[in-house]
Parts: structure tokens; C-alpha cells; sequence
């Protein structure tokens, strides 16, 4: 079996990504800051996957040490890491200049410095058997700024600078690294707006393109891949 390993995954596009490669037969370490939202998800991969081994662990991903022992956890674990996704974030509108210290350092923390550590204590042993791949979970926003978006739309651009360059440094050891920049996605991020469903990308779709992606021939790789919703951006 092949090993997965995702951060911010009790919900939406985290919680997708581990059901999917959970049926698919891979063993998955996740983590969430919500216990019981980690115990459902185990439980769900158990009865999708009976031979599969499956890690739920607390953490929150803005405590550096936190990730380092989530990281740790997981590797002992799985024994090996096959793929890595940097899915962990959060979102708090406003505008960059009037943002309070503490908000922006939470979505820096929690969007790009999470990715650093959880990569960093995960790429030893991928250089060492030359082999794995990275996704890291981005958006729109790590593309183009749009109002409101505030220190968001500055830690995913954070996080599109940090994806092109691990790119670039683990490419001569066969390890891929490919940034995913999705567009309206339907999870709890836009509860309570008075949209219909069909005018927003699944969390199953995103998944689904990262699964497609990493199943590619070791010759290639997807750098960079655009998701929007079929109307466009909302």
C-alpha cells in the first residue's frame, strides 16, 4: 500500500482527499485542531478501506512544534510518506493595511508556515529513496488579489512563491511538487451565502485532480493547475 499524509483534513477539500485515496486502498495520516471531526473521518475511512491503516491526529497547524510532532507521528506511522498535501488554512477578510497583527499572523502561520515545517520534516526521507510527491493547497488568491482578501491573498501568494521553488530545488531528486489553485470550492468557508450549489466546484473534483495528477508517468509533472467553477469566479 501507498502512503498519504494531508493537513487541515476533517472538512471540505482535506476530508475529500483522504476518503478518496482511502477507497482507493492507501494507509492516510491527517490531522485537524477537531477531535471529533478526526474520529468520524477515521471512522469512514475504516469502512471504506478495511486493510488500510489510518492515523487521526490533533494539531494545530499555526504551532510550528505542533506540526513537528504531527510530522514526526506520521512518519513513524506510515513508515514512509508516497504523498504530501499542504491542504491546512484559514481565511479572515479585511484589508491588508487595517489587519491586526494577530490576524495576519495567523493566516501566515496557519497557510504557509505549516506547509514549510510539515515539507521540511517530510523531505529527508522522499530525497532518500528519491521518490514523492507534494501538493500544496493554494487558491485564486495565490494568483491574483481580489478585495477583501487581505492577508489571504498575501499568504497564498506566499505559498505559490514557496511551491515554484521546493519545485525547482527537489526536481533532480524525483520528488514533484505541484501547486493547486482552486477557485469557489463548496465547503463551510461559504456557508450561509445564498447561492445555489451547482455554482461552485466540489471538494470531490479537487481530489479527484490531485489523484489524476499524481498518477502521471514519472516523467512529468503538473506544476501549477487553475480550477475555477464553470460560471467563474464568485
Amino acid at each position: 500500500m501507498k502512503n498519504l499524509v494531508v493537513s487541515g483534513a476533517s472538512r471540505g477539500i482535506g476530508k475529500a482527499i483522504v476518503l478518496h485515496f482511502a477507497k482507493a486502498g492507501w494507509n492516510v495520516a491527517f490531522c485537524s485542531r477537531n477531535v471529533d471531526n478526526l474520529n468520524h473521518l477515521k471512522d469512514a475511512c475504516e469502512q471504506l478501506n478495511r486493510e488500510g491503516r489510518f492515523l487521526g491526529f490533533q494539531c494545530d497547524v499555526s504551532q510550528a512544534e505542533e506540526v513537528k510532532i504531527f510530522a514526526a507521528a506520521a512518519q513513524d506511522f506510515l513508515g514512509s510518506v508516497d504523498v504530501l498535501v499542504n491542504n491546512a488554512g484559514i481565511f479572515l477578510p479585511g484589508q491588508v493595511h487595517a489587519m491586526s497583527d494577530e490576524d495576519f499572523d495567523s493566516m501566515m502561520q496557519t497557510n504557509v508556515y505549516s506547509a514549510f515545517h510539515l515539507s521540511k520534516a517530510l523531505i529527508p526521507d522522499m530525497k532518500k529513496y528519491r521518490v514523492g510527491h507534494i501538493f500544496n493547497m493554494s487558491s485564486i488568491a495565490g494568483l491574483i488579489a481580489y478585495p477583501n482578501g487581505g492577508a489571504y491573498n498575501v499568504s497564498k501568494h506566499a505559498l505559490t512563491g514557496y511551491s515554484k521553488t521546493l519545485r525547482d530545488e527537489l526536481k533532480a531528486y524525483g520528488i514533484k511538487v505541484t501547486g493547486i489553485y482552486p477557485g469557489a470550492v463548496l465547503t463551510d468557508s461559504w456557508a450561509g451565502v445564498d447561492l445555489p450549489e451547482e455554482r461552485f466546484m466540489s471538494p470531490e473534483d479537487i481530489a479527484q485532480t490531485i489523484w489524476d495528477i499524481h498518477h502521471l508517468s514519472p516523467r512529468t509533472v503538473v506544476e501549477d493547475i487553475v480550477l475555477r467553477p464553470q460560471l467563474g469566479d464568485i
